[in-house]
């Protein structure tokens, strides 16, 4: 059956639909293989924001290779996605870092905990990431 592609507008809407999806995040290990992760994100300003543990894989092999794949996936009927391909931007600065911290964490856990998430997530040793769009492909209503 063919999928449907979904327009840009609709791509970027699932991205940011409130309740949130989670992403899941691929990366090329130091041998080649993938490594795939799942992982709270925000849009903003037509890239993808994200923090990760500078010393986890996902962190490890972004600032070997930069280069990454995301999947959201609407996991209800008649189900959809979007995939995001593009290159990681790194930043360590610890304000920028707690800044959208507490953002994601909002996002993904509400309101009330936002400022706890971001406390514990924007420390030293945490890095923000960028995901910025290279290829955009996308499906919807595939059960249709």
């Amino acid at each position: 059956m063919p999928h449907h592609p979904m327009t840009e507008a609709e791509a970027w809407a699932l991205l940011a639909a409130d309740p949130p999806h989670t992403g899941k995040l691929a990366t090329t290990r130091l041998d080649g293989r993938p490594h795939v992760a799942p992982i709270w994100f925000v849009v903003d300003d037509g890239s993808l924001v994200f923090t990760t543990f500078e010393e986890s894989l996902k962190g490890r092999t972004l600032r070997r290779d930069p280069r990454a794949a995301l999947c959201v996936d609407d996991e209800a009927p008649p189900f959809s996605f979007v995939t995001v391909d593009g290159v990681v931007e790194i930043s360590d600065d610890l304000d920028d870092l707690r800044h959208w911290a507490t953002i994601i964490g909002g996002r993904y856990m509400g309101a009330d905990r936002a400022e706890a998430y971001g406390a514990r997530n924007g420390v030293s040793g945490e890095l923000l990431c960028r995901l910025r769009p290279t290829r955009i492909a996308s499906a919807k209503d595939i059960a249709d």
